[in-house]
Parts: structure tokens; sequence; C-alpha cells
């Protein structure tokens, strides 16, 4: 059985509904502060915290849990510069509480969802596993901080993993019953949608002066059923005898903001207004996958890989939830 912490989230959810399609055995486990219960559909469900170690223990025990996908954590790059102590106290202690309790109940293979802000401002073209890791925000930093704790576990107790440091998360799910709903929404392809939808009068554009093509950041853009195929693959990869290991998830193609929201205008055929605002703290100018390592390790091959299908998708969930999950 698979404990999937964070669950009810957004990646967690797509990641939860990708094992329940193949067969395999998963409970959820989140304490829905950022979550929804709509999300999670006809799995076992646990409603707890991370730093309840005696409520972890009794869930592995009931479970029969051998392995963890651990997305809880919060994830916002401008409330982390902010407010540091809350990002600190709940992504790294909570991972310390989360490692703990899978030492003591047995549990010995986990998949990370780490992430790309672990890099920072690399200056390099491609980003690979082996760039230097120097983060520009304290999200970025409590994710490195997690990925530490997780090899020193390894190296004293024998506790395998494989971090996953995935790019940007974009799109829903094909049948457009769960997707993308943060409150307050900052992801830039969701905020977009919300923008065409007229929930919020105009898509903010955080900075025109970077050393981009455009002047605006650019990311690399990969759709949610990708990654959580990747994170079944690499928990089949643990379970088979493999190292622990990182791998980053990216379609190795960077687009602009003001290229996608111009994809968004084609997509939706609606008129989008945008405005360039000041530059956000923590934000660096160009982040882009070369995931080959996964491509040649773990057989990874993303199945949608245009920034057109990527947003139609989300559109599809957007346009029929404008508010989320809220009825």
């Amino acid at each position: 059985m698979i404990l999937v912490t964070g669950g009810a989230g957004y990646i967690g959810s797509h990641t939860v509904r990708e094992l329940r399609d193949r067969g395999m055995d998963c409970v959820v486990y989140d304490n829905l502060v950022t979550g929804h219960i709509e999300a999670v559909g006809d799995v076992p469900f646990v409603k707890g915290d991370i730093f309840d170690k005696e409520l972890l223990l009794k869930t592995f025990a009931e479970y029969k849990v051998d392995s963890v996908v651990h997305f809880a954590a919060y994830s916002q790059v401008g409330e982390s510069m902010a407010h540091p102590a809350k990002y600190y106290r709940n992504n790294v202690a909570g991972t310390l509480s989360l490692l703990d309790a899978m030492l003591e109940g047995g549990v010995k293979y986990l998949v990370f969802s780490s992430s790309a802000a672990t890099y920072g401002e690399s200056g390099e073209g491609l980003i690979t596993e082996d760039s230097p890791q120097r983060p520009t925000s304290v999200y970025g930093q409590t994710k490195l901080m997690m990925e530490q704790f997780m090899a020193d576990f390894d190296r004293a107790y024998g506790m395998r993993y494989v971090a996953l440091r995935y790019f940007n998360a974009a799109g829903a799910h094909k049948s457009g019953e769960i997707g993308e709903a943060h409150d307050p929404e900052s992801h830039l392809i969701p905020v977009i949608l919300q923008a065409a939808l007229g929930v919020r009068d105009h898509i903010g554009i955080y900075g025109d002066d970077y050393p981009t093509r455009d002047g605006t950041c650019i990311r690399d853009y990969i759709h949610i059923t990708d990654l959580a195929d990747a994170h079944i693959r690499a928990l089949e990869y643990l379970k088979n005898g493999g190292k622990s290991t990182h791998y980053n998830l990216g379609n190795g193609n960077g687009f602009s903001v003001k290229e996608v929201i111009e994809t968004a205008r084609r997509v939706t055929g609606r008129a989008i207004p945008a405005r360039v605002e000041g530059r956000r703290p923590g934000d660096p100018a160009t982040l882009v996958a070369s995931s080959e390592k996964i491509k040649r390790e773990l057989g990874w091959d993303p199945q949608y890989d245009s920034l057109e299908e990527i947003v139609a998708s989300a559109w599809k969930w957007h346009s029929a939830h404008p508010h989320g999950y809220a009825k």
C-alpha cells in the first residue's frame, strides 16, 4: 500500500487518480489546509498532519504501508519570502517528522516532490541534475534541505528515495473532473485562465526587464498527468531495487510569460487583459529542464508535450470550475 501525503492537493490528487487507474492501492493522508476532499475520489482517506507521528504510525500499520509519495508542503515562492518561518516549520520540520515515523514504522521507500526551485538562478541553458543547487527563494531552500534529510536517512538507515525536481506543473486530468485550485491562486496558467473567465480583471506580469527574449520570465511547463506517471515509475524503480537518486521533470522547452498569455488567448478565444507589474522576490529569469536522465533510466516519455495541449486541458477544468472546487 502506498501512502500519499498531500494527496488532496493539485499534484497529489492527479497522482492518486493515476495510481487508482492502474490498479495500485493507495491511501491519501492530508490535513486539508490547502487540499480538497473533492479531489480525492474513491480511495481511502485519512485526515491528518505530518507532525502527528502517532497517527502516521497507526495509518502505516492499519493499511500495511510500504512506501510513501510525499507532496505535503507549502509551495508559494512569494509567500515563502514574506513568511520564512512558516515554510521552514511546515516543509522542513514536517518532513523530518514524516521521516522519523517512516523509520519507526519500517517504511523504506519514498518518492519526494522536490522542485526546480532548488537550482535557483543557474545561468545554464538546460538544467541537469548536476547543475549547482543555489536556491533564490526560501521555498527552494526548504526543498533542498528536505532532499538533504533524505540523503542522510538513506546513508544512516537505508531508507531509499527518489527526489523529483519538477519545473512548472500545469494542466488538468483529461476527464476534467479534477484540476488546479489554490486559494489564493498564484500559478501562471490558472491565473491567466481566471482572467479569461472574468474571475479577475487582468493578469499581472511580474517584471518585463529580465534578460530573456521578451523581458519576461521563462519557464518549462509539464503536464500534470506526465508528472503523475513519473512518480509511479520512480516508485516502481525503488521497489525493484533501485538506488536513491534525483530526476528533473520537464519538457525541455521554455516559454515566456508573454508567450503563455498569447497561447491562452488562442486556446480560449478570449481577450485576456495583461498588465506589467513589479518583479517578485525570488523569481529566477529562466528555468528550463533537461529530463534526459529519467527518460534514459526509467523510460519516462511525456505524452502532453505542447503548451497548447497543456493550456487546453487546464481550460477544460477551469471553464467548468471557475471557482475551483467551491460549490
